[in-house]
C-alpha cells in the first residue's frame, strides 16, 4: 500500500524527465542495503557500496585535491629513490634464488622486444588520433577531435621534431602555419578528478600533437599485446581467469598501487629497446605544471599520456612471465593494465621483485588466498559472482535514480537462474515508484540510466536533449586520419563531418517495442504472476 500510495501522488509530477529526487532517497537506500541478511554477498556489497561515494558531507574538494596531489609527489620521491636503485643495482646481484639481476633483466628485454617485434620504430606507430579529452590548450568543451587538426596546437619541443618527420605521411593535415599554429610547452597540466570519498585521483592533459603521438604508440604496442593473447580492449578474460582461481587456487590476482605514476624513466630505458625509449622519451611530458610550478618528472608518463596503459600492461607481463620462467612456475599469466593475474606458485616472490623495480602492491585489492578473487571489476568467492555495484554521488535526479534501480536489479539477479533476490524487491519497488511507467520495460544490455529494466515492453526513453554542428575542414582532416589504415570500406565507415554537443537535460522519445529484441531480465516475484 505504501508503494501504490507512493506511486499515485508523485504520478503527475514524474511527466518531467528531469525530476528532482527527495534528498533523503539516498539515504533510505544506503539505510536499507545496510539492513540485508548477512551472506557474502551482501557483506560484500555494504562494504562497497559508499567506497567511491562523494557529497558536501564527505571530504571537501580542495582536501581531496591536496590529498592527491601530496601523494603524487610523494610517488615522486619514491621514483627518484627507484631509479637510483635501478642505477646501483650490481649485475651479479640475486634479484632471484640463483638468478642474477643481469639474466633477470636481458630475459624481459628480449620478451618485450619480441613482442614489439622490431628493434626500429615503424612508421605506422607514429600515426595516432585525437581524442575528445582535454589537452593543455582545449578544455573539456572545446576539445572535439576535429577541432584539434587545425588553429593553434601546442607541442613539447622534442615532440615537434617527432611531428614534422612523420608530416608527409599524414595526407591532408593543414599544417600551414595559418591554419595549424604549433605553440611549443614545456609539459603536461596536472587536474584531479574525483576517486574516493577521501581522496581525489591525478591525471595530466597532455601538450595536442603529443598526444596525438603517444596514441599511435600506445595502438601499436596494444595491437602487437594482442598478437599473444592479451586484449587490452577486452577485460573478460581476466575475469574468467579471476573466477577459475576462486575455485582452485591455482590462479591470484594483484592489484598495484599508483601504478602508472610508478613507472621510472630509468626503467623505461632499461627494458626497451633503445629506438623505442628514445622515441617515447621525446613525446612524453618531462615537466608537469602544477598550478603555477613546475615539476620535472621522475615518472616516465602519468595517467593521460596516450600510451602509458599499454606501456605498463606490456613491462608488468614481461616482468611476470620473467618470475614464472625462471622460478620454473607453470600456469596462466594475463595482464590488464595493472590488473595482474599469475600462478599462485609465484604470489610470495612477486611483490618483492615489483617492488625492486619500484612498484608498490596494494594488499587491500590483491587476492592470493582464501576464495576471494579480483580482477578487471570482478569480484569472485568460491565461483560466486560477488560483484558490488557502487553509490558515487546522491540520487538527485531520474537519471540517476533509474542508474541506481538497474544497478540493484543487476546485482540482486541470482546466477544461474532467471529471478531476483525477494530481499531486495521492496527496495526496488519503492524507487521504481518515482519512474513514470512509461519508462518501465527497459533491457539489461540497452537501457542503463535511460529506462527502467523491468518485465513488459517499453514505451518512451529518456534522450538527451543534443544538437550536431558540423565540423568543417578539421571533420574533413579528421575522416582521412582516422579512416587510412581501413581494410573494409563500408564495415570500417565512420562520420566525422558534424559532432554531437553534450546533452542539456534530458526529455522523453517513443520507442518501438517490436524493435526491443533484447531478453528479458530476471524477474522479481511479483512480475512472475
Amino acid at each position: 500500500m505504501e508503494y501504490q500510495m507512493a506511486h499515485k501522488h508523485r504520478r503527475s509530477a514524474q511527466r518531467c524527465a528531469n525530476t528532482k529526487m527527495p534528498e533523503t532517497l539516498t539515504d533510505h537506500v544506503f539505510d536499507v542495503i545496510n539492513n540485508l541478511r548477512p551472506s557474502v554477498r551482501t557483506d560484500y556489497l555494504k562494504k562497497s557500496i559508499k567506497s567511491k561515494y562523494v557529497d558536501d558531507l564527505t571530504a571537501p574538494a580542495k582536501v581531496r585535491r591536496d590529498r592527491a596531489i601530496e601523494k603524487w609527489l610523494y610517488q615522486e620521491q619514491m621514483n627518484d629513490a627507484t631509479e637510483v636503485r635501478l642505477i646501483l643495482t650490481p649485475e651479479d646481484f640475486q634479484i632471484l634464488p640463483r638468478v642474477t639481476y643481469s639474466s633477470f633483466i636481458s630475459f624481459v628485454q628480449d620478451d618485450i622486444l619480441s613482442i614489439l617485434g622490431c628493434e626500429t620504430v615503424p612508421t605506422e606507430a607514429l600515426i595516432g588520433s585525437f581524442s575528445g579529452g582535454a589537452s593543455t590548450s582545449r578544455p573539456r568543451t572545446r576539445s572535439y577531435p576535429a577541432a584539434k587538426y587545425l588553429g593553434r596546437a601546442h607541442v613539447t619541443e622534442s615532440a615537434k621534431e617527432v611531428f614534422e618527420s612523420i608530416m608527409d605521411e599524414m595526407p591532408g593535415w593543414p599544417t600551414d602555419p595559418s591554419t595549424l599554429q604549433m605553440e611549443v610547452v614545456r609539459g603536461n597540466v596536472m587536474f584531479t578528478v574525483p576517486k574516493k570519498t577521501d581522496i581525489d585521483r591525478v591525471a595530466c592533459k597532455e601538450p595536442d600533437l603529443n598526444m596525438f603521438l603517444q596514441k599511435g604508440i600506445g595502438n601499436f604496442i596494444s595491437s602487437r599485446l594482442k598478437r599473444i593473447g592479451i586484449d587490452l580492449n577486452d577485460q573478460s578474460n581476466n575475469r574468467r581467469l579471476a573466477r577459475i582461481g576462486s575455485i582452485d587456487g591455482s590462479l591470484v590476482t594483484f592489484d598495484l598501487s599508483s601504478a602508472s605514476d610508478s613507472i621510472t624513466t630509468e626503467l623505461v630505458e632499461l627494458l626497451l629497446p633503445v629506438h623505442w625509449f628514445t622515441l617515447m622519451d621525446s613525446v612524453r611530458s618531462p615537466i608537469t605544471l602544477i598550478g603555477e610550478e613546475e615539476h620535472r618528472n621522475c615518472m616516465f608518463s602519468s595517467m593521460g599520456n596516450g600510451f602509458t596503459f599499454e606501456l605498463e600492461s606490456l613491462i608488468f607481463l614481461c616482468l611476470t612471465r620473467a618470475i614464472s620462467y625462471f622460478t620454473g612456475t607453470r600456469g596462466t599469466v594475463s595482464i590488464y593494465g595493472d590488473d595482474i593475474i599469475c600462478p599462485s606458485g609465484i604470489s610470495d616472490i612477486l611483490p618483492f621483485v615489483f617492488e625492486w623495480f619500484g612498484f608498490s602492491i596494494n594488499m587491500e585489492k590483491s587476492c592470493v588466498s582464501g576464495p576471494l578473487r579480483e580482477s578487471c571489476g570482478g569480484h569472485y568467492w568460491n565461483g560466486l559472482d560477488i560483484t558490488p555495484f557502487y553509490i558515487k554521488e546522491p540520487i538527485k535526479t531520474l537519471v540517476d535514480l533509474l542508474h541506481v534501480a538497474n544497478q540493484l536489479r543487476a546485482w540482486g539477479s541470482i546466477e544461474g537462474l532467471s529471478i531476483v533476490d525477494p530481499e531486495i524487491e521492496d527496495l526496488w519497488k519503492y524507487l521504481a515508484s518515482y519512474v513514470p511507467k512509461c519508462l518501465w520495460g527497459g533491457r539489461p544490455s540497452s537501457s542503463g540510466k535511460y529506462q527502467l529494466v523491468s518485465s513488459g515492453y517499453p514505451h518512451s526513453r529518456l534522450s538527451g536533449k543534443t544538437e550536431s554542428k558540423m565540423n568543417g575542414d578539421g571533420g574533413y582532416v579528421h575522416w582521412l586520419n582516422t579512416t587510412w589504415g581501413r581494410k573494409h570500406l563500408w564495415r570500417d565507415a565512420v562520420e566525422t563531418s558534424c559532432r554531437t554537443l553534450d546533452p542539456k537535460g534530458f526529455e522523453l522519445k517513443k520507442v518501438d517495442k517490436r524493435f526491443t529484441v533484447a531478453p528479458l531480465p530476471a524477474l522479481f516475484l511479483h512480475e512472475l504472476g
